[in-house]
């Protein structure tokens, strides 16, 4: 895991000469301004894109259809992963992020990702060496977040995968490592979730969600007990799908049904995990009890006239046995990668398809939002970053090349360029290109920098009037602008051009300049009236 900070500075260096003269022409003096304000919980909140994110870190050495992609999917909001560290290094990183996002008023995704034995040691190995380690980090993080509003996505997988765990049906689960005491490994999971949902949700303006694993993977059941045992009534709720690929109609009712069942065996039937309708058998008063076991490979809705899509039979068996009791516990729905639904591998081809390993044919999801539309449903995000990959897939193969795509798969969290632009492509809803492209030139003036900034608008739309804003990645200072006038608050800065260059018609060009005191770096990222461009 990179910091914010140490990613910033490697951002690429403001190389060409030719801006001075322009520069000297006019000096501004400089204007200020007030930070935006506090924006709460997360349902209702604004979502924060990172201006230094590592999708936009890996644009900068991508170029034509791989760097607009690039530039695309970093220019919307998707959550930052905090995978390692010290308690020290997690506290510095975390504070830097949330600063950022507090600074401009919007809320800051976090994914806490370091329990000990995260995922079974299997592809995303690492994490804690212990349980006080984890405490430890956990506490790092919290310091790092304090007081200001922030969203913790408490470690994906975390409860799906836990070693040496029984299940409500008496089965042990596969994870076992030889590393861990099989009499004390489980319990020291929830012992190690209990104190990150404590710690955080003490927190006067941070929310937190756990592990709700997906719709394809553990029956309702089940997960709601581990959620319970994990401190759920005690965090702000739980998050489903997780780098995975569900419909999003399917994770919601999923979702739904984990909360109406917490609701069963905490209000009306405490510890009844057995008796909550689940996606692998849907009977119910509905559907006169003949259930079936439920398709991931369409969209589920209520009297779907497909016996395995229709929810009606689980929906009416909750509407029977919670009788005027209402769920109340709520989720969020990772819809980074989830456009097209989850891939179904071909039959008999791979010993192991690893369906959920880079599969071919996916597309990007429904945009980030937290209007969803249901009051359950607190948000839609784009957990996953969408275009980084899952690591080298075989199938059951000897590798290393991913048989179904012909290569080989970055490892996981690496930049995929044909894995982005499918997602782009398949996108569902589709996902609108950029409009604009901004090219700075620029040189190093002693301790400070001169640059011009030339702005083409490749959209349809004619702005007018037009602003330009970015974020600096350290301490730079503005000291003038030609053709126009700014406003800076910390590192970030606004242009407002001269009212003769106020309109910028399709297909056209505008350029300013500016002098600056501090590094001659270029931001990575450039809004113009909010809208993301293109860096040239």
């Amino acid at each position: 895991m990179t910091s914010p900070t140490s990613r910033r500075a490697r951002a690429r260096s403001v190389a060409a000469a030719g801006a001075t003269a322009l520069v000297a022409a006019v000096l501004i003096p400089l204007a200020g301004s007030s930070a935006a304000g506090a924006t709460g919980a997360l349902a209702g909140s604004t979502l924060y894109a990172n201006p230094f994110s590592t999708t936009l870190e890996a644009a900068q050495s991508l170029g034509g259809q791989a760097r607009a992609d690039a530039y695309l999917l970093g220019s919307i909001p998707s959550a930052e992963w905090f995978t390692s560290g010290t308690a020290d290094e997690v506290r510095a990183e975390a504070q830097d992020y949330v600063d950022a996002a507090t600074a401009v008023g919007q809320m800051p995704v976090l994914v806490a990702y370091n329990l000990p034995f995260r995922d079974c040691s299997q592809y995303s190995a690492g994490g804690a060496f212990d349980t006080a380690e984890y405490q430890a980090w956990i506490d790092g993080l919290a310091a790092g977040i304090g007081d200001r509003p922030a969203t913790v996505i408490l470690e994906p997988d975390g409860l799906g995968i836990i070693p040496h765990y029984t299940t409500i049906d008496g089965a042990v689960e596969w994870c076992q490592p030889a590393e861990l005491d099989p009499a004390t490994a489980a319990s020291d999971r929830f012992v190690q979730l209990n104190h990150a949902v404590d710690v955080l949700s003490a927190l006067p303006a941070t929310s937190v969600y756990l592990d709700g694993t997906h719709s394809g993977w553990l029956n309702v059941g089940d997960i709601t007990d581990r959620l319970l045992k994990a401190g759920v009534q005690e965090a702000d709720g739980f998050f489903v799908n997780a780098s995975n690929y569900n419909f999003t109609a399917n994770l919601t009712a999923y979702g739904t049904w984990i909360s109406s069942c917490i609701a069963y065996v905490t209000q009306v039937n405490p510890g009844a995990f057995g008796e909550c309708g689940n996606q692998y058998w849907n009977g119910g008063p509905a559907n006169n009890w003949t259930g079936v076991t439920m398709s991931a490979f369409g969209e589920w809705s209520s009297g779907n006239p497909d016996p395995a899509l229709d929810t009606a039979g689980v929906d009416s068996r909750y509407e029977l046995i919670l009788g005027g009791v209402e769920p109340s516990t709520h989720f969020v729905i990772d819809t980074s990668r989830n456009g097209q639904g989850p891939w179904q591998a071909p039959e008999g081809v791979y010993s192991d398809p690893e369906v959920w390993c880079n599969p071919p044919g996916r597309g990007i999801g429904v945009l980030p939002t937290t209007e969803t539309g249901n009051a359950l449903v607190d948000a839609h995000l784009w957990i996953k970053v969408p275009g980084e990959s899952d690591g080298k897939c075989y199938r059951g193969t000897g590798g290393p090349l991913d048989p179904e795509r012909g290569m080989e798969d970055p490892a996981a969290g690496q930049w995929f360029v044909e894995q982005a632009r499918e997602l782009i492509s398949l996108a569902n809803p589709p996902l609108a290109p950029l409009t604009c492209t901004v090219e700075v030139t620029g040189t190093r003036l002693g301790s400070g920098f001169a640059a011009a900034v030339v702005i083409r608008n490749t959209g349809s739309t004619t702005y007018n009037p037009w602003t330009l804003s970015w974020t600096f990645d350290g301490d730079q200072r503005v000291n003038a602008v030609v053709v126009g006038t700014f406003v800076q608050d910390g590192a970030n800065v606004t242009v407002t051009p001269h009212k003769l260059l106020g309109k910028l018609a399709p297909g056209k060009r505008t350029a300013f300049a500016i002098k600056g005191k501090g590094a001659a770096t270029e931001p990575w990222l450039f809004r113009l009236n909010g809208q993301p461009c293109l860096s040239k």
